[in-house]
């Protein structure tokens, strides 16, 4: 668990440059009248995420953090299970924004894994499955400006966009 701590914090950090300096190829400022440049969420998730990183690795040398102190392995046979659950869920997920676009890959996500993985009532996985689309069409498309991919769901749009824009 120790040495596995280590060596995803640098494996991310070194991810985290490649993806700020590839970012940095579009602009990752605000522009005026169109919300943020191409690169600027890429850029700025990226400087996060290799701040964390970096944070980890000063914890791993204090062995602040119980993996850093453990050295049990890093994944038992039910570990390869769910991370196996969840890449293919992820993979399919990025594969129906083709089809059916963000707004009806996500909900579909989030069924499978509150409801199916995580075992959570129907009442709170509907609740997800619903206003997370809902809120992440009016982050993106309203806020930032920034359309998402539809798929062949794009035409049910039209009469959103009609009212809204």
């Amino acid at each position: 668990m120790r040495r596995a701590e280590l060596v995803m914090a640098v494996v991310m950090g070194v991810f985290s440059l490649y993806l700020m300096w590839k970012s940095a190829e579009l602009p990752i400022g605000w522009a005026e009248g169109e919300g943020p440049g191409g690169g600027f969420w890429p850029f700025w998730l990226s400087a996060g995420m290799l701040v964390c990183c970096i944070w980890i690795g000063i914890r791993w040398a204090i062995r602040a953090s119980p993996p850093s102190r453990s050295e049990e392995p890093f994944m038992d046979r039910r570990a390869v299970k769910l991370f196996a659950l969840n890449a293919g869920a992820l993979t399919v997920t990025i594969g129906l924004f083709h089809v059916i676009g963000a707004y009806g890959a996500i909900p579909l996500f989030l069924i499978f894994y509150l409801r199916f993985l995580g075992r959570h009532s129907w009442t709170l996985t509907g609740l997800f499955a619903v206003l997370t689309p809902v809120v992440t069409f009016l982050f993106f498309e309203v806020a930032l400006l920034k359309s998402l991919p539809k798929g062949y769901t794009e035409p049910l749009f039209e009469p959103i966009y009609a009212i809204v824009f």
